[in-house]
């Protein structure tokens, strides 16, 4: 095992540095030549050919003759949208990168040291970047991750009781709007702050925006009532133990008596927990084995009924409000 190769760091910003420049797009409309290259990207020819050619030497582009500069299968990818959304240093890539720089105290404290690069948390620095919150909604939306998979319920027969899905830290509701588009009889509530604002349009495109309604408020206050279903995909692992027992204490309370909190995403069935490194340095968020959540979701107020696999195949988790002894 050679440990220079795997700390290297060269490689890894060189990437983001094409990322960023869009050499890729460049290539293919066909600036091939490294003063082209530097020309359209506004880059300084030599520093890019040496970048070049460092990633050539990975695998990475080809140099099929000195000073000019193709794509090849690998380099193909960084023309992907949710790969360029990943890397780009000018976005929410450059504030992934850059946060790897906190680990340490992240390491040494057990707490997110986020703000040691950016001034403050993660969720606050959204908060006051507009535009690289836009760039998250869209790497955890379905530029990034697809279409949502709305097949939230192990049994499709328990549709028939459910009339309200509340999605609890829905972002901008593409799963919501795949529900609702799939179920014409079901109401629909996102529940989420900071990106109700930007909900409407996806509602607009899915022709359900007359069944769905929007709450701007904190997910750590008491959540709408009376909901059959309570949705969290990709929201548990955003957070340490003490918030995510209180956000599934207030799916809890507002499921009592007999709604269903859905899990999906951030429940590991193995023994051993996924490391989520990328959520530690974040928010300080991690993922759990089923037993760890079980007995997080306990201390909430809920019961584990079921567990299984969307067709897409990720782990969910059904639960129900605990019955008072």
């Amino acid at each position: 095992m050679d440990l220079w190769a795997l700390g290297d760091l060269f490689t890894p910003w060189c990437i983001h540095v094409v990322a960023t420049l869009r050499i890729a797009e460049h290539i293919a409309a066909g600036s091939a030549d490294i003063d082209k290259l530097g020309a359209a990207c506004g880059a300084d020819p030599d520093s890019l050919s040496r970048v070049l050619r460092h990633l050539v030497s990975k695998g990475i582009f080809e140099e099929p003759v000195p000073g000019r500069f193709a794509l090849n299968e690998a380099a193909q990818a960084l023309l992907d949208g949710p790969v360029h959304l990943g890397l780009d240093l000018d976005g929410l890539g450059g504030r992934m990168a850059h946060a790897w720089g906190t680990l340490l105290s992240a390491v040494r404290t057990g707490k997110p040291a986020y703000h040691e690069a950016f001034g403050r948390g993660f969720w606050e620095d959204l908060d006051a970047h507009p535009d690289i919150a836009a760039d998250f909604d869209a790497l955890m939306g379905p530029a990034g991750h697809g279409v949502p998979d709305f097949q939230v319920l192990l049994d499709p027969a328990d549709w028939s009781s459910v009339r309200t899905v509340v999605d609890v830290g829905g972002g901008t509701g593409a799963l919501l709007a795949e529900v609702l588009r799939a179920r014409p009889t079901i109401r629909g509530i996102l529940d989420l702050p900071r990106t109700v604002a930007r909900s409407s349009e996806v509602f607009q495109a899915a022709g359900v925006a007359d069944r769905a309604t929007t709450v701007g408020q904190s997910f750590f206050d008491p959540l709408p009532g009376g909901g059959d279903l309570y949705m969290l995909k990709n929201v548990l692992a955003d957070w340490p133990d003490g918030e995510a027992k209180s956000l599934l204490r207030r799916c809890a309370e507002a499921a009592r008596p007999a709604g269903t909190v859905v899990i999906l995403g951030g429940v590991n069935p193995e023994e051993t927990p996924a490391p989520e490194l990328l959520m530690l340095v974040l928010v300080g968020g991690r993922s759990r084995t089923l037993n760890e959540f079980r007995a997080l979701a306990c201390e909430a107020g809920l019961e584990v009924r079921a567990t299984g696999r969307q067709p897409s195949g990720r782990f969910m988790v059904e639960c129900r409000p605990a019955v008072p002894h």
